[in-house]
Order: structure tokens, then sequence, then C-alpha cells
């Protein structure tokens, strides 16, 4: 008797419109001795695709920050589109790759402007460079805890943070009004002295857990074969996390230098 699922396959019983080819124990083995689907092969997220979508997007930012570097009154443009576009590819439910290019591109234009400026201040030549190095110091060593096992992601951990993260914001908030409506002299506003470098390092210990989410997430989709797109979404929000740790780090030094 034949194999019921054979004989209703169209590619075994030539009723599928296309020309049948003659099963034999060769070509049956042929078939065994073939390489499985690869992740890449079934579209699903990959931890090399990842990382290559996060390289582009960061290539893309730089060369924002070469043209922000140049014409650094482009970091206000940056700052503004950067901020609606951000807001947007957050709440998206699936991840555009032109809003995410281009994301990249106008926060280029903002760490290029805003780099510039800090370097062209009395004192604070090399001050990019040094937020440079501490950035992927940090990032570095985030990536080989995390890798290790070292660090984790916990509901805990992940619940203070949120809190941490809705006060930050609060705060920040407060005070860019006190700064634009002239009620503090300060370009930092609260953010100046021991205070500033206060929250400036309790605000590099919440991106540097945010970076943990990040891995956590790349990692969690990469295991239950997630769909391939999702690695634009892991870029994006890898991004937004090691450019809120530069200007942290940017700030903090400023701060350090003597600058109010």
């Amino acid at each position: 008797m034949a194999n019921p699922t054979f004989s209703r396959n169209p590619a075994f019983n030539g009723r599928g419109g296309a020309p049948t080819q003659e099963v034999t124990p060769e070509s049956l083995q042929a078939m065994y001795n073939a390489p499985s689907a690869t992740a890449v092969d079934t579209g699903r997220m990959t931890y090399e695709d990842t990382i290559t979508k996060t390289a582009g997007l960061f290539a893309v930012l730089l060369v924002g920050a070469a043209v922000g570097w140049l014409f650094p009154a482009l970091a206000i443009v940056g700052a503004i589109v950067g901020l609606v576009l951000g807001l947007v590819n957050s709440f998206k439910r699936e991840p555009s790759v032109p809003l995410i290019v281009a994301y990249a591109a106008f926060e280029g234009l903002f760490v290029g402007g805003i780099s510039a400026i800090f370097e062209a201040q009395p004192g604070m030549a090399g001050i990019a460079v040094q937020a440079v190095l501490a950035t992927l110091v940090v990032v570095g060593v985030v990536l080989a805890l995390f890798r290790s096992g070292k660090i984790r992601a916990s509901a805990k951990a992940t619940k203070i943070f949120m809190i941490a993260m809705v006060s930050y914001l609060a705060f920040s908030l407060v005070n860019f009004g006190l700064v634009i409506f002239g009620v503090l002299d300060s370009p930092f506003g609260l953010r100046s002295g021991v205070l500033g470098l206060v929250i400036g390092a309790l605000a590099v210990l919440m991106a540097s857990y945010s970076l943990v989410l990040d891995f956590d997430f790349v990692q969690r989709a990469v295991r239950t074969g997630q769909p391939r797109k999702l690695g634009w979404q892991a870029a994006f929000g890898l991004m937004v996390t090691v450019v809120w740790l530069y200007v942290e780090f940017l700030r903090i030094f400023a701060i350090l230098r003597g600058s109010d």
C-alpha cells in the first residue's frame, strides 16, 4: 500500500501540473544527506545578521556625525527630528527600516554637532574622544559580563529600572524648563557641580542596564526563532542606548573640566 502522505502530495502523484521525477533510493539518500535549513534560510533572526544591521546603522550615524561636526548648527535639527523619529520607531508595532535609518542619520547630526560645540569651549579640547572611549569601555564590559552570565536582566531589576527612568525623564523635563525660561543661568541647569556628577553617574548605570536589556532581547529573540526583521528593532535599541551613554559621558567630563 502506498504511503498516504506521498499519495496526497502532487510532487509524487503527478497531479500537481509539474512533471514528476522518479523516486529512487539514491535520491532519497541525497535528500537525507542534504544540510538542514539554517536560520537565514527560514527567515529567522541570527546574531550575525543583527550585528550586520547594527554596524550598518552606526555607519550611517558616523556619516551624519561627520556632517554635524562640520556644521554644528545642525545639532538642533538632529535633536528635534531624531527625538520625533525615536518616539515613532519606539511605538511602531513593526520595525520600519527607512525610519530607523533616518533616525540614525539625524541622530548622527545631533551627536556630531553637540560634540563640536563642546570641543569649541575653552578647556574642552579632546572631550569627545574621552566620551567615545568611555562609551566603548562600558559597552565592552557590559557585553563581556552578559556573555559570561555574570549579569542578567531580571523582573525586579527591570521594575526598578523603569521607575528610575520615569523619575529621570521627569527631572530632565523640569530641568530643561528651568533653563529655557531663564530661571537657571547654567546651560546644564540643576545638572551642575556635584549634583550633576551624581545624576550623571546614575544615568550611566541606567544606560548600562539598558544595554543588558538590549542584549537580553537579542538573545531571547534568536533562541526562540523570531522573524529576521526584529534584528532592525534590536539594532535601533542598541543605537539609542549607546548614544544616550555617550551624551551622558560628554556631560560628565564637561562638569569635571569645570564647565557650568
